[in-house]
């Protein structure tokens, strides 16, 4: 199955190299996906200190196209509100979103999946 790399996994990677095993492995078995999202979140740092390579390397990464579905998320933050989720942004549910209609593990740092995830049926991997 699919695993989508959340922002948190990458800053995380980048800065101290923790995860690495893990994200070492999704990319060895080319498990990962990212989507344009996540890239609008690392790109602009990342061009800011001049990775160019880094950059160039995020771009040949296998990327699932944005469909966003506005009643869908609409849902997803009633879900969210009701079970007293005051705090998820529309960016996460975008990444949850994305990644269930890829039929796709999200892989991230970000607490506010584990949250989600019962609530709204995510798929984590950890």
């Amino acid at each position: 199955m699919p695993v989508l790399v959340d922002t948190s996994i990458w800053i995380e990677y980048f800065r101290t190299g923790n995860n690495s095993e893990k994200l070492d492995f999704l990319i060895d078995e080319n498990l990962i996906v990212i989507n344009d999202l996540i890239l609008a979140e690392l790109v602009p740092s990342l061009r800011i200190r001049n990775r160019r390579k880094i950059v160039k390397l995020l771009y040949n990464i296998n990327k699932l196209e944005l469909s966003i579905n506005w009643d869908q998320l609409i849902e997803f933050q009633f879900k969210c509100l009701k079970n007293g989720l005051n705090g998820i942004g529309i960016p996460d549910l975008i990444v949850a979103q994305n990644a269930k209609q890829n039929h796709c593990e999200i892989y991230s740092l970000d607490s506010h999946f584990q949250l989600m995830k019962d609530i709204l049926r995510l798929q984590l991997t950890g």
